[in-house]
C-alpha cells in the first residue's frame, strides 16, 4: 500500500531499548547463582510493571507494553543462555569465575576486593567486575602471592593477589 493511504496518527514509534551489558558473540554467559537470581527478579519486576500499566491512554499503554516486551525479550535471552557456575566446584586456591579477590594494587598498601562475576551482575561500585574485563582476564589462574601486570597507556599497574575466597 502506498504511504499516501496511511494516516499519520496510525504510526507508532518503535521503542528504542538500550542493550544489555556487552557479551561478545560466542562467549558463554557465565553467571553466579546470585546473578541468576537478580535476572529472574528483574524479569518478575518487568512482568509486574507491564501488567500494572495504567489504562489512561490506549496508545501510550501499547507503546509502554511494547517497550517492556522488548526489554523482556533481551532479558529472556540472557536467562536462556545463562550457565550458572557452582562456586564450590572452583579451585579454591586459584582465581576463577566467582572468586572474591583481595588485591594490593601498585604501591598502595590499601587492600581492594573485587569479585569476578557475569556481565549482567558486574557493578564496579559494588566491587564486582565482569569475567570478560581486562583485569579479570589478567587475574584468572593466579594464586595467592602471584602478581599480574596491566600495561596502560601511561603506566604499568601491578596487581598482587593477597587472598582468594569463593563466597
Amino acid at each position: 500500500m502506498s504511504r499516501g493511504f496511511v494516516k499519520e496518527d496510525d504510526q507508532e514509534e518503535v521503542p528504542i531499548v538500550p542493550p544489555r551489558a556487552d557479551l561478545p558473540e560466542g562467549t558463554i554467559n557465565y553467571v553466579t547463582q546470585f546473578g541468576m537470581d537478580q535476572l529472574l527478579a528483574e524479569k518478575e519486576l518487568l512482568i509486574s510493571e507491564r501488567d500494572d500499566l495504567p489504562m489512561t491512554n490506549e496508545t501510550e499503554k501499547r507503546i509502554s507494553t511494547n517497550y517492556i516486551n522488548a526489554k523482556l525479550q533481551l532479558l529472556n535471552n540472557r536467562i536462556a543462555t545463562a550457565k550458572i557456575v557452582d562456586l564450590s566446584m572452583q579451585p579454591q586456591d586459584e582465581v576463577r569465575f566467582g572468586a572474591l579477590v583481595s588485591l594490593k594494587i601498585g604501591n598502595d598498601n590499601k587492600i581492594q576486593k573485587y569479585q569476578i562475576v557475569g556481565v549482567d551482575e558486574a557493578d564496579i561500585a559494588k566491587g564486582k567486575i565482569s569475567f570478560i574485563s581486562p583485569i579479570a582476564k589478567l587475574l584468572t589462574d593466579k594464586h595467592v602471592g602471584d602478581t599480574a601486570l596491566l600495561k596502560l597507556a601511561t603506566e604499568d599497574r601491578t596487581f598482587e593477589v593477597m587472598a582468594i575466597v569463593y563466597p
